[in-house]
C-alpha cells in the first residue's frame, strides 16, 4: 500500500485537470477521424478502447487477412448501429492495403498495431500524409528504422504516441517507482535488473499452404521472403498473441516483447530515455540467454534477466540506500538500515498521464506533440535497448556503443546489424 504522502506525491500532477484548446482546424464538437492499421489481437483491443470514446470516430480499418478485416467492420458497425439504422452514418471503410487507408479523405489519425517489422513504413507514410500516429511497441524491428521514424515525425509535426502504456497506467506503480528514484529514496542507482524473456532467434518454421483470404506476400512486407506458417500469421480471427515476436526477421524475441515496456521504465528512472548505454557485455556461453549487461556512462549497470536470491521483478532497482522492485502487480521498497524516505515540498514528478490513449488525444486536441508521454524519440530509445541486447547475444562479444551517433566503435559486424535492407518492392 502507498502511504498518503507517497500517493499525493505521485498523483498530484496526474490528477490535475488539463485545460486544452483545440487547434483552429477543429470545431469544439468535432471528432477525431481514426483509422486502424492491423486488427489482430492487439489491434482489436485498441479498436474496442477507442470505440468507447465519444471524441473519436472510427472511419477505416485495414488488415491483410480478410476474416479479421470483416470482423473489425462488424465490430464498428455494431457500436454505431443506431446511426447506421437512421441513415446518418457514412459507414466504416475496409482496406487490405494501408496506403489506400492513408489516402482516405478526412482521416485525422491512425493506430498501428501490426507486427514489429511492419511499424516503420506505415509510420513514415502516415507522417508524410500528415496523420497523427499511435504505434504499438516495440517501435521497430531495427535501430535505423527507429531513427527514420523520429526524423519523419519531427519533419511532419504530427502527434506521435508509442504504446508504452506502463508510463500511464497499471495502478500508478511504475510512475511511483520512477518518482521515488528521482527523489533519492534508494540513493544512487548502481544496478537495474530486468526480468524479461529470451532474445530473438532465426526462423526455421516449415512452409504451409496459405489460407484463402490471407495476403501472405503483403504480411511479409519488407522482411526477407519465406513460406507461410500459421505460427507467424494465424488463420482467421484468433484470440492469442502470435509468435512472430520470437523471430528476428519480424521482431526482437521475448526480450523485446516485454522488454520494450520494462527497459523503458528503467531508462525513464535513470533519466536516460533519450540516450542509452555505452557498452554491451553479453555472456560468452553461446547457450546462455540471460545475463547480458548494459553499462551506462555513469557506471550504472542494467542486467537482462539475471537476479540474485529470491528477489525477482519486472524491474529491480538496486541503490546505495535500498532497493525498489516494481511490476504490473508489484511495488516493494526496501530501505537500508537507518534510511528514511519521503518527498520534499517540491518533489521531482513525472509527466501527467493516467490514460495512455487519452494522453495522445489530449496532445492532438492541444496541437502540442510534446504533451505525449512517450513520443517517438523515447519509443525509439527503448526499442534500441532491445535491439542492442539482441545484437550482443547474436555476436557474443563486448561492444562499445555511441548513443549519440547510434553506431558501434570499431565493429563493422555489429554496425551491419543496426539496419536492414528491405525487400526491393518496399524501399521507400
Amino acid at each position: 500500500m502507498l502511504s498518503r504522502r507517497l500517493f499525493l506525491g505521485t498523483t498530484a500532477v496526474a490528477a490535475a485537470p488539463l485545460v486544452l484548446s483545440r487547434p483552429a482546424r477543429a470545431a469544439e464538437n468535432s471528432k477525431l477521424n481514426l483509422g486502424f492499421i492491423g486488427v489482430g489481437t492487439m489491434g482489436r483491443g485498441h479498436l474496442g478502447g477507442f470505440l468507447n470514446r465519444k471524441d473519436v470516430e472510427v472511419v477505416a480499418v485495414c488488415d491483410v487477412v480478410r476474416d479479421r478485416l470483416d470482423s473489425a467492420v462488424k465490430t464498428v458497425e455494431a457500436k454505431y448501429a443506431d446511426r447506421k439504422k437512421s441513415g446518418t452514418w457514412a459507414g466504416v471503410k475496409a482496406y487490405p492495403d494501408f496506403r489506400e487507408l492513408l489516402d482516405l479523405k478526412g482521416l485525422d489519425a491512425v493506430v498501428i498495431a501490426t507486427p514489429d517489422h511492419w511499424h516503420a513504413i506505415p509510420c513514415v507514410l502516415a507522417a508524410r500524409a500528415g496523420k497523427h500516429i499511435y504505434c504499438e511497441k516495440p517501435l521497430t524491428q531495427n535501430i535505423a528504422d527507429g531513427r527514420w521514424i523520429v526524423n519523419e515525425v519531427k519533419k511532419a509535426g504530427v502527434v506521435f504516441q508509442t504504446g508504452s502504456q506502463q508510463r500511464s497506467e497499471f495502478g500508478n506503480r511504475f510512475r511511483a517507482a520512477v518518482e521515488m528514484i528521482w527523489n533519492g529514496w534508494i540513493g544512487n542507482v548502481k544496478t537495474v535488473r530486468i526480468g524479461v524473456g529470451s532474445p530473438a532467434k532465426a526462423c526455421d518454421l516449415p512452409t504451409q499452404e496459405v489460407p484463402p483470404g490471407t495476403d501472405w506476400d503483403f504480411w511479409q512486407g519488407p522482411a526477407p521472403e519465406r513460406g507461410y506458417n500459421e505460427i507467424l500469421c494465424p488463420k482467421g480471427v484468433h484470440s492469442h498473441f502470435p509468435n512472430w515476436r520470437s523471430y528476428r526477421d519480424y521482431a526482437g524475441g521475448l526480450l523485446a516483447d516485454m522488454g520494450a515496456h520494462h527497459f523503458d521504465i528503467a531508462q525513464w528512472a535513470l533519466k536516460m530515455d533519450r540516450s542509452g548505454p555505452v557498452e554491451i557485455v553479453p555472456p560468452t556461453d553461446p547457450k546462455k540467454e540471460s545475463g547480458l549487461k548494459y553499462i551506462y556512462a555513469n557506471g550504472t549497470v542494467m542486467i537482462h534477466n539475471e537476479f540474485e536470491g529470491n528477489t525477482r521483478a519486472d524491474c529491480l532497482f538496486e541503490g546505495t540506500e535500498g532497493t525498489i522492485a516494481v511490476g504490473r502487480g508489484q511495488l516493494d521498497v526496501k530501505l537500508a538500515n537507518g534510511s528514511k524516505a519521503g518527498f520534499p515540498d517540491k518533489p521531482k514528478q513525472v509527466m501527467a498521464s493516467v490514460d495512455h490513449k487519452q494522453n495522445w488525444l489530449a496532445a492532438i486536441a492541444a496541437g502540442k506533440p510534446e504533451m505525449c508521454i512517450c513520443p517517438p524519440e523515447i519509443g525509439h530509445r527503448s526499442a534500441s535497448i532491445c535491439h542492442l541486447g539482441n545484437i550482443g547475444y547474436r555476436l557474443r562479444k563486448p561492444l562499445k556503443w555511441n548513443p549519440e551517433t547510434e553506431t558501434f566503435a570499431d565493429n563493422e559486424e555489429a554496425n551491419k546489424l543496426v539496419s536492414r535492407e528491405p525487400r526491393a518492392k518496399w524501399k521507400i
